[in-house]
């Protein structure tokens, strides 16, 4: 059985803490914390009783509000399996990697 992903570590804004951040400028940086703040909103849509599928379009929806950032994936996932969870019930964890300038973001947020 797979684990689920650990909950990130984080900067005090929420981005999560990787050596990748340092490739960000300075700018980019003032972005970066977004790609969290995409997977929250998609936890309230889960919290709120919806849909895995509907919590992916609202984090993707976060994510546009910013040209920058180019969406590699937005996933809704079961914890133990990783396996596709686009129907509504908990736990679900959801998973995003954007690109941010040339540096790759990574992040995931179980929601309980």
């Amino acid at each position: 059985m797979l684990q689920p992903p650990a909950t990130a570590s984080r900067e005090a804004d929420g981005l999560a803490m990787s050596s990748r951040n340092r490739y960000l400028s300075a700018q980019e940086r003032a972005v970066a914390p977004l790609l969290y703040q995409a997977l929250q909103a998609g936890a309230a849509v889960l919290r709120q009783g919806g849909t895995g599928e509907e919590a992916q379009s609202r984090a993707r929806q976060v994510l546009a509000s910013e040209p920058r950032f180019r969406v590699q994936y937005v996933e809704a996932a079961d914890p133990d399996t990783l396996a596709p969870h686009p129907q509504a019930g908990l736990p679900v964890v959801l998973l995003a990697a954007a690109w941010l300038g040339q540096t790759r973001l990574i992040d995931n947020l179980v929601v309980e």
